[in-house]
């Protein structure tokens, strides 16, 4: 998994006076959780932008001060209204200690399903996998080679190396579903050919 970089400044006076103060200087109040002491710091709402308003998921290299940690993103809070982030918790992530973190899903392969005029639905976007920071993959590939209409790809189908995933196995991560358009040109079909029949049975009655 990649690594982005974030540089911020150390807060010495905290509250919700010095919250606000920090927001209308374009700066996001921020902590880090570890095994030893929290440390509390700010950074830039712009420097969020290539982090949170993706499809991907990263580990965080934080640089505060002297203090250099890495991390991944805890926990967000966003202004309802303007969607700005008002808060921005991590948590410190070491080597040898097994994290939990949520993975894009990949999806790899033609589906005949989608071929023979169904839709495909994504259901599940992100995967959340259980392992050491090592074994991280950027994303987790679906693959739907043999994915018909009217049938998913669940949870339990997917073996990830060196992970564990955390979602339920019987939840479906992609499927492919009958569109209405393919619902009535099979519908049409089928009419047209009755009528073929249909005419074909009456000249036979007339000779």
């Amino acid at each position: 998994m990649k690594v982005i970089a974030l540089k911020g400044e150390v807060r010495d006076a905290l509250g919700k006076s010095s919250n606000k103060k920090l927001r209308t200087e374009g700066k996001v109040p921020c902590v880090i959780y570890g095994k030893g002491e929290n440390h509390h710091f700010s950074v830039y709402q712009a420097d969020f932008k290539h982090l949170v308003y993706t499809p991907n998921t990263y580990l965080v290299k934080l640089e505060v001060g002297n203090m250099v940690k890495l991390a991944k993103v805890q926990e967000l809070q966003f202004e309802p209204v303007s969607e700005d982030i008002m808060h921005a918790d991590f948590m410190e992530v070491t080597a040898d200690s097994p994290i939990s973190i949520p993975v894009p899903v990949k999806i790899v392969g033609n589906s005949p399903g989608v071929r023979a005029g169904g839709k495909l639905q994504l259901k599940i976007k992100k995967l959340t996998v259980k392992g050491l920071i090592a074994d991280l993959p950027e994303y987790i590939e679906v693959n739907i080679d043999k994915l018909q209409i009217g049938k998913s790809v669940k949870v339990g189908e997917i073996n990830v190396e060196n992970l564990t995933l955390l979602d339920s196995p019987n939840n479906s991560i992609v499927s492919v579903i009958v569109t209405r358009a393919a619902r009535s040109a099979a519908g049409a079909g089928v009419t047209a050919d009755d009528d073929e029949e249909e005419t074909a049975a009456e000249e036979t009655a007339a000779e």
